[in-house]
């Protein structure tokens, strides 16, 4: 029996550091990266100027990715998935993702404060000008309304790190 992938996914309000433990994780597990991000702004470009738009738009993608992901899986790849994972219901398909080829999990919980988020958030707004129009903290404030911490309960592999680790 061919050795499967592992699928790291991560779970942390905006601005807690998930795509850049994302990009640390894929070098250092030598993994596939899909950053949903760049998916978005390939397939959807100039198209997500609210939440709305953006929440519209990952449903559409996401039946296209997780066949994808499964492929690699299937192949003996991990994929690391910079995707949020920030709620029960889009932790599941997470996990049903890799339960559906029987490949192994790790959702990474990058568990900051709302203080700790903001400062990195106010950091990237100088870092990536192109970013100043979504990340600011009325955004911060509605999207975090959606947050769900992971419970135990959910049946997942759950590594947390919090603050500065």
């Amino acid at each position: 029996m061919k050795q499967l992938g592992t699928l790291y996914f991560f779970c942390g309000k905006m601005g807690a550091g998930k795509s850049t433990k994302s990009k640390q994780l894929a070098i250092d597990k030598h993994a596939v990266l899909l950053s949903e991000d760049e998916w978005l702004s390939s397939i959807y470009p100039n198209q997500i100027a609210s939440f709305e738009d953006y929440l519209k738009f990952s449903a559409q993608l996401k039946p296209l990715v997780k066949k994808h992901v499964q492929n690699i899986l299937s192949v003996g790849t991990d994929v690391v998935m910079d995707f949020p994972a920030n709620t029960q219901k889009l932790r599941k398909w997470f996990l049903d993702m890799a339960s559906e080829v029987n490949a192994s999990h790790q959702l990474i919980f990058l568990n900051l404060n709302n203080g700790q988020c903001l400062r990195q958030i106010a950091q990237r707004r100088i870092e990536q000008p192109e970013r100043a129009a979504f990340d600011t903290e009325s955004v911060f404030i509605h999207v975090t309304k959606f947050f769900e911490a992971p419970e135990a309960s959910e049946g997942l592999n759950i590594l947390e790190f919090s603050g500065k680790e």
